[in-house]
């Protein structure tokens, strides 16, 4: 392994955002390299594509379908930010049986603690080491704008202290749920994100850099409660929100995409329920459990009996929320994720061994580094 690979996975970077705002260095990097749009993996969330970007595998084989799951053999809800959660090889797993050195940077601190294992260096803005705080100064907040030209800027430092084979940035999308693409702190956010990849280059001239999204990002001006919808129909059902995790302030845990789980005693009544969200306004598509671990290659032990997602404008949440909102949106400006209208993101690649390689998913990052990088082959 010559040069070092650097990943940076810009979470909910949405193409409308490179549209909208300046970012000279990237944009360079693009020209010398290549730009296209891709697409994420289903559910569009963190957790979901940022384990099948660092494993170059779908759900149905890592294992990460949800941020967060009810346990279907005993009804705990669980957080999906343990890597004891994933099914398949990771890249630093990989690169350590090899000897490759690698490190990994995040803004937020479950990323750490779901993808760290094998990792030489693992850094969060939530969890700064001493030497990262000594080297680049203090985390600014999680929710601010500044908190990812940090994180990115402590791998740039860590990687001055000791040379690594692959380094992994991954950023927090606060900046892209709390303001629209042609909003000026949207613009002062991709400097910071842009400035600080620069500076990256500028310091480590050699690396093969590739840059991509977990989600893109949407306004939302309709919520639905669809337990209540089937409750409504004499139908028990348990509504997990796969979005959620503890960033309560990006999403309100509102998303568009929810995994339905039946009761038991209408366990026989999924054909039914089904039949009933598709009729429910907002809701986009249906799948069985079956169809969704076909159809969007997941994990079938780990969703719903139905998995739903909701069309551009749409987001599922609980009943006392959905009685605030009108069919307008009218007094909120929740932007959010999860359903197939956030699957486009940009893929960026600069200075590398590129030909002949499909990019045409953000997961295809992860297995150019298996298959160019690490030269072993995955499954498909």
């Amino acid at each position: 392994m010559p040069k070092t690979t650097v990943i940076i996975t810009v979470d909910g970077y949405d193409p409308e955002y490179i549209e909208a705002c300046k970012a000279p260095n990237l944009t360079a990097l693009a020209q010398h390299g290549f730009y296209r749009v891709g697409k994420s993996m289903m559910p569009s969330v963190t957790n979901v594509n940022n384990v099948s970007i660092v494993t170059g595998e779908y759900p149905a084989v890592h294992g990460i379908s949800s941020n967060y799951r009810m346990v279907r053999e005993t009804g705990e809800d669980i957080y999906m930010e343990s890597g004891e959660y994933i099914l398949s090889e990771t890249l630093f797993q990989r690169a350590r049986k090899m000897g490759a050195r690698t490190i990994l940077s995040t803004s937020k601190d479950k990323l750490r603690t779901l993808l760290s294992e094998g990792a030489d260096v693992a850094i969060s803005s939530e969890q700064a080491p001493a030497w990262a705080v000594e080297g680049v100064g203090e985390p600014p907040p999680i929710y601010s704008l500044d908190v990812n030209g940090w994180t990115i800027r402590a791998a740039s430092h860590a990687m001055k202290l000791e040379s690594a084979d692959i380094v992994y940035i991954s950023t927090t999308d606060f900046a892209m749920h709390t303001y629209a693409p042609d909003e000026p702190e949207s613009q002062q956010h991709i400097s910071v994100l842009d400035d600080a990849i620069g500076e990256l280059v500028d310091a480590h001239p050699d690396v093969t850099l590739l840059l991509t999204a977990d989600h893109g990002m949407n306004p939302k001006r309709r919520m639905v409660d669809l337990a209540h919808v089937l409750a409504e129909k004499g139908i028990g059902a348990e509504a997990v929100p796969i979005i959620k995790d503890r960033y309560v302030v990006h999403h309100n845990n509102l998303g568009g995409c929810m995994f339905m789980y039946l009761h038991s005693g209408d366990a026989a009544r999924t054909d039914e329920a089904a039949g009933i969200l598709r009729e429910t306004p907002g809701v986009e598509r249906v799948y069985s459990r079956d169809e969704a671990a076909d159809e969007l290659r997941l994990n079938y032990d780990r969703i719903g009996d139905l998995i739903v997602t909701g069309d551009i404008d749409t987001v599922f949440g609980p009943k006392e929320l959905e009685d605030s909102w009108d069919d307008t949106g009218a007094g909120h400006s929740l932007r959010s994720h999860a359903s197939a209208h956030e699957q486009d993101v940009p893929i960026i690649g600069y200075n590398g061994d590129f030909d002949g390689f499909e990019f045409t998913e953000n997961r295809h990052i992860g297995r150019y580094v298996f298959e160019r990088v690490l030269g072993k082959s995955l499954s498909g």
